[in-house]
């Protein structure tokens, strides 16, 4: 929406978001690095984006109408985007979600007017088995009469509502990516941004992230790790037939010690998750070398986990 357009409401802020050059965290002589900042989104997160994609995707094909409530599975960021298009379109919504999350997502949830249920996690960390328990809980869910469960991991709206990411960063660039990276949660952002680069006439190098210690799309296998919003531990739908040229993994450490390194030097606050995704994108420039431009999104803001350890010490 332009700066000199008033939106009828707030689901018409989302989208639009702008990009910034990374100038202290990138080496001399290495690609330009490019970032997304979808924090701007009006949750702070590029998850606004699906989430009304998967709601208007079904109230046009006729499967979610007044009076029907929302559910889905999630670690926050999806479910505070849900909450808050089902609060602005009048739709009720219960949110799965587990103690292995910010506890400021569970917050923003319940806030936006969302029926918050948590699934026990082991230890905090996000597992395998955690997801399992929510496939088991959300498979009951969905079967109670007037429900529509959005489904993110198999909604093809939701790669719909991602192009929008690609499509924009072409606009903003002039078309010039050599490299886009991005790590995989459903993979809904990866293929969508795939499909719009694609779509656009872009050859860039599309290449999958994951949490080095849960490597499925580099190793087929899974593993714990605190890296919220990705990193299932196993290949999910949207990555099954690989819309991507490389599957990279990353360590943990490394997204953590990124996301430190960007508040403090770029004064960019953001999540692990970001984090992964510029310490990625910042090998990739190193890379490629002077001349070319790697792209990659801030998925959300480090507001969201200021409560937790991300920022100590």
């Amino acid at each position: 929406m332009p700066m000199t357009s008033i939106g009828d409401s707030v689901l018409r802020a989302i989208g639009g978001t702008p990009v910034v050059h990374l100038r202290k965290v990138v080496r001399a002589g290495d690609a330009d690095v490019l970032v997304k900042l979808e924090s701007v989104n009006p949750t702070g997160s590029y998850k606004d984006r699906m989430a009304l994609a998967m709601i208007e995707g079904a109230e046009a094909r006729g499967v979610l109408r007044p009076g029907m409530r929302v559910v889905e599975f999630t670690g926050g960021s999806t479910g505070s985007s849900l909450a808050m298009v089902c609060a602005a379109k009048g739709y009720r919504f219960v949110v799965l979600s587990s103690d292995a999350f910010a506890r400021e997502k569970l917050l923003t949830m319940e806030a936006l007017g969302a029926e918050l249920r948590l699934v026990p996690s082991d230890g905090g960390k996000v597992t395998p088995t955690l997801f399992q328990r929510f496939q088991d809980e959300i498979a009951v869910l969905a079967n109670e009469p007037n429900t529509f469960w959005t489904d993110q991991f198999h909604n093809e709206d939701a790669v719909r509502g991602y192009m929008g990411i690609g499509q924009e960063l072409l606009e903003q660039t002039g078309g010039k990516i050599d490299a886009f990276c991005g790590a995989v949660g459903t993979g809904g952002m990866l293929r969508g941004v795939s499909r719009a680069l694609r779509a656009g006439g872009s050859y860039a190098r599309i290449v999958a992230l994951e949490p080095a210690s849960s490597p499925a799309l580099t190793q087929g296998r899974g593993g714990a790790h605190r890296v919220e919003g990705i990193g299932t531990g196993s290949v999910p739908p949207h990555m099954a037939d690989r819309p991507y040229d490389e599957a990279r993994s990353v360590d943990e450490a490394d997204a953590r010690a990124m996301a430190k390194q960007l508040a403090r030097e770029e004064g960019l606050l953001v999540g692990t998750s970001s984090g992964l995704n510029i310490a990625a994108a910042v090998q990739l420039a190193h890379e490629l070398g002077p001349g070319k431009t790697v792209a990659t999104v801030a998925v959300d803001t480090g507001l969201k986990y200021l409560a937790g350890d991300l920022f100590s010490g």
